[in-house]
């Protein structure tokens, strides 16, 4: 089988079967067609490679700078797709199994103070306020603000939050239902502030006929539908440097960091957050806990009379 067909095939059964989203998808058809691309050179099919070529494409990949994360993200897209091959019988073999993870070091992820988060909410509050602002501009504003009281409040992922549908702002809830990853289904609660800021957003979205029929709660002229991931995250940087905040350090991804690590240290449950982020595996929220521990070690290594 011709190495583009059974990619095909496969994104097909992760599309069908397990229910992989777009994005996922589209990750997947990129590290496979490279690897295909590999394998070519040498005069092969992906679906005929062997062992010792994936070894050498890994090896390829690292050469070409790639991360050790980046990596075993590769690796883990061809154990599924060789997978795939030998459930299907087209190979006999899996040439994946012998082969290791490219080790990757934990990196902790960034965060934001409290302070700084307060900062920048009351920045997207008062631009919202903005008395000469054009109807563009206070529109504009309306979202932003509704858009980081939503995700501070509730820690989305920021696929999730664009593209949450409309209904959610509809009812008079506390909580929000949240379609994340592999369609699994999360209720989170959604503050009073978040609320408020939603509810006047949605009043001039509302008024507005080329948005008012959309079943997005942030509708835009793009392919999806939706507002997408960038603008987003570029609107926020824009914020973050009028409220005097340094905009390398802020992106929608932090805020989410900063939702969960603020919550455990004002003593949240680390299952509670483990839920409300959606991850499937409590190790992954366990990161937030060495944050934690690395800034208490900082602290008494930088203001203990003893510390060396």
């Amino acid at each position: 089988m011709r190495a583009a067909a059974a990619i095909e095939s496969f994104l097909e059964m992760m599309s069908a079967e397990r229910g992989a989203a777009q994005n996922t998808l589209e990750s997947y058809r990129r590290d496979l067609e490279d690897a295909a691309a590999f394998t070519a050179t040498a005069g092969l099919q992906l679906t005929l490679a062997e062992p010792a070529i994936i070894r050498s494409y890994l090896d390829d990949i690292a050469g070409r700078g790639f991360a050790a994360t980046s990596q075993a993200r590769r690796l883990s897209a061809l154990r599924q797709f060789f997978r795939f091959l030998y459930t299907e019988n087209i190979r006999t073999d899996d040439p994946t199994s012998t082969l290791d993870t490219p080790k990757k070091d934990r990196s902790l992820p960034k965060i934001m103070s409290e302070a700084d988060v307060e900062k920048l909410l009351a920045r997207a509050e008062l631009e919202t306020q903005d008395a000469k602002a054009s109807d563009t501009a206070h529109f504009n504003a309306l979202r932003l603000h509704a858009l980081l009281e939503i995700l501070y409040a509730t820690g989305l992922r920021v696929s999730e939050l664009v593209g949450l549908p409309v209904t959610v702002a509809r009812s008079d809830s506390r909580f929000l239902m949240v379609r994340g990853k592999g369609s699994k289904d999360r209720m989170v609660p959604l503050s009073g502030k978040a609320r408020d800021a939603m509810t006047k957003y949605l009043a001039m979205r509302d008024a507005l006929p080329n948005l008012s029929d959309s079943q997005w709660l942030f509708p835009a002229l793009s392919e999806s539908g939706f507002l997408a991931r960038q603008v987003f995250a570029r609107e926020l940087k824009g914020l973050a440097a009028r409220a005097g905040l340094k905009t390398s350090a802020i992106s929608p991804h932090v805020l989410r960091h900063a939702f969960a690590s603020h919550l455990l240290q004002n003593g949240a449950d680390l299952r509670a957050v483990q839920q409300l982020l959606g991850h499937s595996d409590i190790s992954t929220t366990q990161i937030y806990t060495h944050v934690m521990e690395e800034r208490l070690h900082r602290l008494v290594t930088e203001h203990h009379p003893l510390a060396d």
